[in-house]
C-alpha cells in the first residue's frame, strides 16, 4: 500500500506541475494550497455494490452524520453484499436513518446487483468515464455526481471535473474573477486547459472552497 500511495503521489504532483504550467492563473491559486494530497483521500476499490451503498447513504449529509448512518446500515447485514441486503427490511433501513428515497434507491441497487445488471469493479476498470456514468446513472438515486465521485475516489481516474458539485463551483469562483459567461460554461471551458488532469484540478478547487469558507 505505501508504494501504491507513493506512486499516486508522484503522478498527482506531476499533474499539478502540468496544471500550473498550462494555466498560470490557476497555478497561483494552487500555490495557496500547497502540494496535492489527493492520494490520501482515495478509497479502496471495493465492490460496486458496497461503494454505491455508501454513496447513497452519504448523499446530502455532512461527513460525520453520513459516517454514523452508514455504520448503522452496514451493521444490518453480516457482509455488504446484495444477497444479504435483499433480506434487510424497509423498517430496518429506516431505523438505521435512511430516508424513503434512499431506501428505494438501496432496493433498486440490490435488485440490479443480484440480477447482474450492475458492472463489477473489474468491469468498470475497463470502461471509459462516460460509459461508467451512463451505466451507473440507470440505478435509482445514482446520478452523474455520484458516479463521478466513484470515478475519482474509488477508481482513481485522473480526468474528472464534477461541474455540478457545489464545492467545485465555489472553488472556481474563489480562483477566478467571474465574467458574464454562465458559471457551468465558464468551468467547462476553463477545464479544457486542465485535461487530462481535471481530477487533480478538482481536488484543488475543493480545497480552495474550504479556504474561502474558512474551514
Amino acid at each position: 500500500m505505501p508504494r501504491t500511495v507513493d506512486r499516486k503521489r508522484s503522478i498527482h504532483q506531476k499533474a499539478a506541475r502540468v496544471l500550473a504550467e498550462n494555466d498560470p492563473v490557476f497555478g497561483r491559486a494552487m500555490e495557496r494550497i500547497g502540494p496535492c494530497r489527493l492520494e490520501d483521500e482515495l478509497k479502496p476499490a471495493i465492490t460496486t455494490f458496497e461503494a454505491l451503498l455508501e454513496a447513497i447513504t452519504h448523499q446530502q449529509l455532512s461527513t460525520k452524520a453520513a459516517a454514523t448512518i452508514y455504520g448503522r446500515v452496514r451493521a444490518l447485514a453480516p457482509a455488504p453484499t446484495p444477497e444479504y441486503f435483499s433480506n434487510v427490511s424497509e423498517q430496518a433501513l429506516r431505523s438505521a436513518g435512511l430516508s424513503g428515497p434512499k431506501i428505494r434507491a438501496v432496493h433498486d441497487l440490490t435488485e440490479r446487483c443480484c440480477s447482474g445488471r450492475v458492472p463489477t469493479m473489474t468491469m468498470l476498470e475497463g470502461m471509459n468515464n462516460e460509459l461508467i456514468i451512463e451505466s451507473l446513472s440507470q440505478i435509482r438515486g445514482i446520478g452523474r455526481w455520484s458516479a463521478e465521485m466513484l470515478l475519482i475516489f474509488r477508481l482513481g481516474r485522473l480526468d474528472v471535473l464534477p461541474l455540478q458539485d457545489l464545492g467545485i463551483q465555489q472553488g472556481f469562483n474563489a480562483s477566478f474573477r467571474r465574467s458574464k459567461t454562465p458559471l457551468l460554461e465558464a468551468m467547462d471551458r476553463r477545464g479544457r486547459r486542465w485535461q487530462p488532469y481535471r481530477s487533480v484540478a478538482s481536488w484543488y478547487l475543493w480545497r480552495l472552497a474550504d479556504r474561502a469558507r474558512g474551514s
